[in-house]
């Protein structure tokens, strides 16, 4: 999604008509342009370039606001409803967005066909709402398994497996070999099979992955919620187990992403079902202490054979109240260029440029990063089956229904029918109310 930013004087008369020439990102001498952006330790590396764009254009950059994009999400929220929208560039996903009405320009207006053509196409159609270009790709995210390959490579490990399961030792292929290994890895407190968000979209969405690889769904053709199947029973069941089994760490239920990575980085989790964005921290000696221990392999598949394929795409959007547009685009094009997409992909994310995929394994290679050189094509696997949570504005609204319930469930105040049945019958509401089922 971009649109080469000309000078000011001539931007106007661009809108909205294809440049053949390379990105110009404008000059904006003494601008202040106001940002909110995703805080953490996958998404900072990538604003150490900001400077690079402010001697670029003369503009400055104001974050105004930096934080996880559960508390961003809510903050935007606040700022909609209390009409104070006086930030001009923020951080967006493919699962938020369809949310937000029309708080952000079509950047189809603004960049020109020859620039946004260097996205990958499917990521750059899924960053669309309603037709409409609202947000700049920065990352792809499809969940994929990182393990502790001295863990499986422990001769009495292997043996102790062998006997209790009937079959080898090697990274999880099914969520049933999944929550085995978590439960034969647990030690705790020294060592904990896996954690996971036990809260906001992130418990949501990984229920919902496991919902899906059990061949169930969140909604039917009809938008009538059906998660409450006997596969989204299985998928709730399946936390129940390994937390009842206290082979998950007891706060998990409360845990974020930064958690998980923190706790997976220490040395504490055996498996991390995770996000791309972390295998840089992971393979990193001066960040982790499992960087010369750190496997790869993709997602297990449920009991459909299939894999869940949680996916979607952060991003940069740009406000309709911004009072320059231009500069606003400018940053957001800048922050998933070429380069702005090497710096992400070198950190082990999956780009948004087509390009980047085969220049990022021979920069691996060139730079001594075999274990990251050998992912890649690992990850890569996983976009065959890579499905977005629905692309529907009221999708963290059921979102919110959900988690608490699965939360409860898995703690044991509601049985996973039940705490599935409360939450359907409350997302049906919110259908209804929406129009979309009748």
């Amino acid at each position: 999604m971009k649109t080469a930013l000309m000078a000011s004087v001539a931007f106007a008369s661009l809108t909205g008509i294809a440049a053949a020439q390379d990105f110009d990102y404008g000059k904006f001498d003494g601008y202040t342009l106001k940002v909110k952006l995703i805080g953490g330790t996958q998404y900072e590396k990538l604003y150490t370039r900001i400077p690079e764009w402010e001697k670029l254009t003369g503009a400055k950059v104001e974050i105004v606001s930096s934080k996880n994009h559960f508390d961003l999400d809510r903050e935007i929220k606040q700022d909609i409803a209390s009409g104070t929208i006086n930030w001009c560039v923020g951080s967006n996903h493919t699962s938020f967005a369809p949310q937000y009405g029309d708080l952000y320009i079509d950047l189809k207006d603004y960049i020109p066909e020859s620039e946004l053509a260097k996205y990958v196409p499917g990521t750059l159609k899924s960053s669309e709402v309603d037709g409409r270009l609202v947000q700049l790709p920065r990352v792809t995210d499809v969940s994929n398994i990182y393990y502790r390959k001295s863990l499986y490579a422990d001769p009495a490990r292997q043996a102790a497996y062998k006997e209790k399961f009937g079959k080898d030792l090697v990274p999880p292929e099914t969520f049933e070999d999944f929550k085995n290994q978590i439960i034969f890895f647990a030690d705790p407190p020294n060592l904990y099979g896996t954690a996971f968000a036990g809260k906001d979209e992130g418990m949501s969405g990984r229920f919902m992955e496991i919902l899906r690889a059990n061949g169930g769904d969140i909604f039917d053709e009809n938008n009538k919620p059906i998660f409450n199947s006997e596969a989204g029973v299985a998928a709730v069941q399946w936390f129940k187990d390994i937390y009842d089994a206290k082979a998950v760490p007891a706060g998990t239920v409360n845990y974020t992403w930064d958690d998980i990575g923190q706790a997976m980085a220490a040395g504490q989790l055996a498996v991390d079902l995770d996000w791309p964005g972390f295998a840089g921290f992971y393979s990193d000696p001066a960040s982790s202490k499992i960087a010369d221990d750190l496997g790869f392999a993709v997602a297990p598949v449920g009991t459909s054979g299939h894999r869940g394929g949680w996916s979607g795409s952060h991003s940069f959007s740009v406000t309709q109240q911004c009072d320059n547009k231009e500069a606003a685009v400018s940053l957001a094009v800048f922050l998933t260029n070429d380069e702005s997409e090497m710096m992400e992909a070198e950190a082990g994310n999956l780009p948004t440029r087509t390009k980047t995929f085969d220049e990022v394994v021979e920069w691996f290679k060139a730079n001594n990063k075999p274990a990251l050189a050998q992912m890649f094509p690992i990850w890569q696997k996983s976009l065959d089956e890579a499905r977005t949570p629905p692309l529907i504005p009221q999708w963290i609204e059921v979102s919110n229904v959900i988690w608490p319930n699965v939360q409860a469930a898995i703690i044991g105040e509601k049985t996973p029918q039940q705490a599935l049945d409360d939450a359907a019958a409350q997302a049906t509401t919110i259908m209804q109310d929406a129009g979309l089922l009748q």
